[in-house]
């Protein structure tokens, strides 16, 4: 089944002659619990793609999105409360983004916001959260110490952790892997293979080789144009459409 489909999507930033196209006559659909993974090199769109599935443009001045993108058949921009929009689309941006309060809190925030108030509820949220987000183990003595305190890769696993006390059907993933050790990206890896059972994933990527570890299918973007699209697998060994999906996966530019 469909869980997101996208069709003519076409994203600017600026007015006028200052206009710059992002992306432009995007269309693809994403299947329910699979990794959808996007590649392509800077400044080719991956990032305001997922601005747009999130509604994120209406933080950002300036950018401007056309085209139909619809969750569950239903165009994100009918939804008159985009916060129950994105409660149900989770986000884990580049660098980790770690509210000023605890462990705790920053897990069971979310739960709160939707009027759960039991503390036995919420803990248990908070610990199979942090579990699922590999991290309980690490911190599961000092719930009540500041999230801003932990090592750069508990930050990013933490965020991941918040994202997922939303109990979001969507996961937004954007280049989470830019501030985390090698040892840290892979069990978080692990952890989305995991997650897939649940969810769908949206995995944008510079990392080639990440793509193809765990994207089901991936899309290459490239300077505004999503070139091709592809189970992962025949992408880096089979038969590609356009010569530059190729010149880009083998590393000859990018």
């Amino acid at each position: 089944m469909v869980k997101l489909s996208v069709r003519d999507l076409r994203i600017t930033y600026g007015e006028g002659p200052s206009e710059k196209v992002a992306l432009s006559g995007v269309n693809l659909d994403i299947h329910e619990h699979e990794i959808f993974g996007i590649i392509g090199p800077a400044n080719s769109g991956k990032t305001s793609f997922l601005r747009a599935i999130n509604r994120m443009d209406e933080f950002t001045l300036g950018m401007d999105v056309r085209g139909s993108v619809k969750l569950d058949g239903t165009e994100v921009r009918d939804w008159a409360n985009v916060y129950a929009l994105r409660r149900r689309i989770g986000v884990v941006f580049p660098l980790p983004v770690g509210l000023p309060m605890s462990v705790y809190d920053n897990v069971a925030l979310s739960p709160r916001l939707r009027g759960v108030r039991k503390r036995s509820v919420l803990d248990e949220k908070v610990e199979q959260c942090l579990t699922r987000a590999a991290l309980w183990d690490e911190v599961k003595d000092r719930l009540g110490t500041l999230g801003s305190l932990l090592s750069g890769g508990q930050q990013q696993r933490l965020t991941i952790a918040r994202a997922l006390s939303q109990e979001p059907d969507l996961l937004l993933l954007d280049e989470f892997s830019i501030a985390v050790d090698p040892v840290t990206t892979m069990r978080i890896e692990d952890v989305l293979v995991d997650l897939k059972q649940d969810m769908t994933i949206v995995l944008v990527t510079n990392l080639v080789q990440q793509a193809r570890r765990l994207a089901d299918r991936t899309a290459f973007f490239l300077m505004g144009e999503c070139v091709e699209i592809a189970e992962t697998e025949e992408l880096f060994t089979g038969e590609v459409k356009d010569p530059r999906t190729r010149d880009y996966v083998d590393g000859r530019f990018g």
